[in-house]
C-alpha cells in the first residue's frame, strides 16, 4: 500500500466532494449493505487524516455501516488535537476502536529511528492529554522496506535493521500498553531471517500482536491462498493474521483489486472470505484498503 502524509488541498476537496456525495444520497443506504454489527474482525485504513476534521460523521457511519470495528488512523501533525479527541470520541460511542497508523520504507532503516521515536513519543503525549473515551486502542505500522533499492543490493543489513526498528517499537508499544501490529506483504514466507533458517515472515508474526497482509487479489479464494502459509506460522504463535482487500485502481494489474468489479461484487467475495477464513483458528478478520476508495467504490456504483 502506498502511504499518503499530507494530501493536497485539491485531491482533498475532491475526496470531500465524494464522501459528501455518498452520504447525502437518499439512495445510500437502500443501496448499500444493511449495516453490519461492529466487530474487530473487519478494520481499514484511513491516510485522509484531515478529513477527521471536517466529515467524521460520514466516515464513521459508514465505517460502522460495514460492521468495521477498527479504523487505522494515519498520525499527521497538521492536524489540531482536538478533531483526533473528537473523532475517536465519536468513534468510541459506535463501539469503533481506532488505532494510531504511520510507516513508511525508510523506517526500516537505523537512520530512521529517531522517526519512529517522534511517531511514539506523540502517542504517548496524546494518551496522557486524552480523556478514557477519546484514547487510541492499538498501534499500527505500514513500513515496507522492499521498495527501497537497498532490499536488492544489501538485504541482510536492511532487513537486521528493521528487525531492531521493530523490536524497538514492540517494546515502546508494551510500555504504552497498546498492541502492536503491522501491515505485511503475503511474499514474506520466501525470505530468510540474515544467517537462520527462520522465515521472515514467522520472525515479524512472532513480534507482533497481529499482522494484516497485504494479500491483494479479487477473489476470496485467492485472496485465502495468498495467505495459507502464514496462517499456519499464526497458529503456531497463537497469533492472528488479516487478509487484507484492495478497492483502489491499481498499476499491478486488474486481479489486484475489486476497482473493476465494483463494490457489489467486493461484499459477496468479503462474505466468502469470512466463510473460508473461519476455517483456520489463525484467521483475524478482512482489512480494507482503504476507507475513501471503499467509500468511492460505493458511490461509483450507485452513479452508474
Amino acid at each position: 500500500m502506498k502511504t499518503i502524509s499530507y494530501p493536497r488541498k485539491s485531491a482533498m476537496l475532491l475526496v470531500l466532494v465524494l464522501i459528501l456525495a455518498l452520504l447525502g444520497n437518499p439512495a445510500t443506504k437502500a443501496a448499500s449493505i444493511e449495516d453490519k454489527p461492529v466487530s474487530k474482525a473487519r478494520t481499514t485504513w484511513l491516510w485522509h487524516t484531515a478529513l477527521i476534521q471536517s466529515s467524521s460523521s460520514e466516515l464513521l457511519n459508514f465505517t460502522k455501516s460495514q460492521g468495521v470495528g477498527i479504523i487505522y488512523l494515519q498520525i499527521s501533525t497538521k492536524v489540531d488535537l482536538a478533531s483526533y479527541r473528537s473523532f475517536i470520541r465519536q468513534a468510541s460511542e459506535m463501539g469503533i476502536e481506532v488505532h494510531a497508523l504511520n510507516g513508511a520504507p525508510d523506517w526500516a532503516l537505523a537512520a530512521s529511528r529517531p522517526k519512529l521515536d517522534a511517531f511514539m513519543k506523540w502517542i504517548n503525549d496524546y494518551q496522557q492529554q486524552a480523556a478514557p473515551e477519546e484514547k487510541l486502542k492499538g498501534i499500527h505500522v505500514d513500513i515496507e522496506p522492499y521498495l527501497l533499492p537497498i532490499w536488492k543490493t544489501d538485504y541482510d543489513t536492511l532487513v537486521t535493521e528493521w528487525q531492531d526498528n521493530v523490536d524497538a517499537l514492540v517494546r515502546q508499544s508494551a510500555d504504552l500498553e497498546l498492541p502492536l501490529s503491522a501491515a505485511l506483504p503475503f511474499w514474506l514466507d520466501n525470505y530468510k531471517v540474515p544467517d537462520s533458517e527462520q522465515t521472515l515472515s514467522s520472525w515479524m508474526i512472532s513480534r507482533f500482536e497481529s499482522v494484516t497482509l497485504m494479500s491483494y487479489r479479487d477473489s476470496a479464494q485467492a485472496i485465502y491462498d495468498t495467505a495459507k502459509t502464514e496462517f499456519a506460522e499464526g497458529e503456531s504463535m497463537n497469533k492472528k493474521i488479516y487478509t487484507g482487500v484492495e478497492t483502489k485502481p491499481s498499476n499491478e494489474g486488474n486481479f489486484i483489486t475489486f476497482y473493476e468489479e465494483g463494490s457489489q461484487v467486493l461484499n459477496e467475495q468479503l462474505a466468502l472470505l469470512e466463510q473460508l477464513g473461519g476455517t483456520q483458528t489463525s484467521f483475524g478478520g478482512i482489512a480494507v484498503h482503504d476507507l475513501v476508495g471503499w467509500m468511492n467504490l460505493v458511490q461509483q456504483d450507485q452513479s452508474m
